[in-house]
């Protein structure tokens, strides 16, 4: 399946249906199908031809998405460039994808006058919301195009390039193909309730999570109602005003959701799913979610280069068949994905057996095409046949997944390997705890010192020795912070991951406090 055949798809069960919803604003099938064939057209008329590049930097908005599946009809490569990324950064992605169109918004329009100069190869722009002096108004535009079919032959089956690693170095374009996408929406039918017509909310950033779960939506004719801005407050009315059936959220959106004072008072029952994932969630926030939200809650593992669904774990799997909580399998990432094989390796390339750690490695038509333009990075990331992920895990009797840590940050403390992910969910069992994160710093005596970066509950406060105390008593004095910050709040990428690439960097450059002892 190409992209459009999840619009198409969504069409033939109904065109006046609606499609994209956003405030009072409603686009429906129909509409969307025809403003993606005259997007298509006017791409062509400027010269954008198949297999070109073309990129959209936009917030989260139902124009800018529908221009994904008329980039698709013009046989183009969508590339999703985030708003929240440095200019430099988008500047890279751009040159290294060889973007030859740009559509977006006009609240961007500096961003863009900012990475105009280094990218000759960018030909057209297109400003979605007005006129601007960078280049063609949208609907200036499309003024002359018809909204008639209209369908390329594309050059090959990558449907689009997603940029990833800018954080740790020079940024890498992951080539997902038409086949993966399908993969992953059958892994998402399949394996997650859907009952009737869905009604998917999404707040996160349609370039990342949050749009490739719209076609699976899509193929099933539902709804999506899409959020701006990112505004706990309006995601809890927007549940209830649009009977929304499935949404997804990072576990540090989830954590402030469970503290929301309107949480209680909203009417969540038309909730069938409501994914969680895109880093490690708290087994103790995950129980307190199951019974505040409701038996809805599901997770999904996945990275950009294997997107979303190497493994799952349906709300069902939360529980026991006599409806208890499955709190043992709460820190588990699921079961692996039918259409996908998981296994971890050593660093030679064996094997290990069930219960022995090691890096988690995959097969599956889920995995990339491989890294655009480095043949170097993608022969790295499938050495022995598998695709590695860099995620240290292991898989239990039952087959269920459990992650350990990323590779890159397992601490080596005194000659023992301790693993910050297992850190950090006691750090989260403490009641005064809202967030954190768990790095090694060098040390003279422990070669790296454990050290907690704590955000605090509203109205709560905790003493670091305190912390230190709590974590010792319960995975030993090895495990336990040497060092505690208490932060008011974590620096976090565009996806809500915590940066402890940023926290590090900070506490490396800034002395211990008197109390982070």
């Amino acid at each position: 399946m190409r992209l459009t055949d999840y619009l198409d798809k969504g069409a033939s069960l109904g065109a006046g249906a609606a499609c994209l919803t956003m405030g009072d604003s409603t686009l429906s099938y129909a509409q969307v199908r025809a403003l993606s064939w005259r997007v298509a057209r006017a791409l062509e008329h400027s010269g954008v031809r198949p297999g070109d590049k073309v990129a959209i930097l936009s917030a989260n908005d139902p124009v800018a998405f529908s221009c994904v599946f008329g980039i698709a009809r013009a046989g183009a490569v969508w590339c999703p460039v985030n708003p929240r990324n440095e200019a430099a950064e988008n500047r890279d992605l751009l040159d290294l994808f060889d973007c030859t169109c740009l559509i977006f918004q006009g609240g961007f329009e500096p961003l863009v006058e900012q990475i105009l100069p280094g990218l000759p190869k960018l030909t057209t722009l297109v400003c979605l919301d007005r006129p601007t002096a960078n280049g063609l108004s949208f609907a200036e535009w499309l003024s002359a195009i018809p909204a008639e079919p209209h369908e390329a032959e594309p050059v090959d089956d990558v449907s689009l390039i997603v940029g990833t690693g800018g954080t740790t170095g020079k940024p890498k374009g992951v080539m997902l193909t038409g086949r993966n996408l399908e993969t992953m929406s059958a892994l998402t039918l399949m394996g997650y309730p859907f009952r009737g017509r869905p009604v998917y909310l999404a707040l996160a950033p349609l370039t990342h999570a949050a749009g490739v779960l719209c076609f699976p939506i899509m193929a099933l004719g539902g709804e999506i109602v899409v959020m701006p801005r990112p505004d706990l407050t309006e995601f809890l009315a927007l549940i209830e005003r649009h009977q929304v059936t499935h949404t997804f959220l990072p576990p540090t959106l989830i954590y402030m959701l469970l503290a929301h004072e309107a949480l209680a008072s909203t009417d969540l029952g038309s909730l069938q799913c409501f994914w969680y994932g895109a880093a490690p969630m708290s087994t103790a926030r995950l129980e307190e979610a199951i019974e505040k939200i409701g038996p809805v809650m599901a997770q999904l593992f996945g990275q950009t280069e294997a997107p979303m669904m190497i493994s799952m774990m349906a709300p069902a799997d939360h529980f026991h068949p006599d409806g208890s909580i499955a709190r043992e399998r709460l820190s588990s990432a699921g079961r692996p994905a039918p259409l996908v094989t998981v296994a971890i390796m050593d660093g030679e390339g064996r094997l290990q057996p069930t219960g022995e750690r090691g890096e988690i490695v995959v097969r599956s038509s889920l995995v990339m095409a491989g890294y655009y333009k480095n043949p170097s990075a993608t022969e790295e990331a499938s050495r022995y046949g598998w695709h590695h992920t860099g995620d240290i895990g292991y898989l239990d009797a039952d087959n269920f997944l459990y992650i350990v840590d990323r590779a890159k940050d397992m601490i080596i403390t005194g000659g023992f390997n301790v693993y910050s992910a297992e850190v950090e969910q006691v750090l989260m069992e403490h009641p005064a705890v809202q967030d954190c994160a768990v790095i090694g710093l060098p040390d003279d005596k422990w070669g790296e010192r454990v050290t907690a970066v704590l955000q605090i509950q509203p109205g709560h406060s905790v003493a670091p020795d305190a912390v230190k105390v709590f974590v010792k008593d319960r995975i030993g004095s090895v495990k336990s912070p040497k060092q505690v910050e208490i932060w008011p709040d974590l620096p976090r990428s565009k996806v809500g991951k915590i940066l402890k690439s940023e926290i590090k960097a900070h506490l490396l450059a800034t002395p211990p406090h008197d109390d982070a002892r």
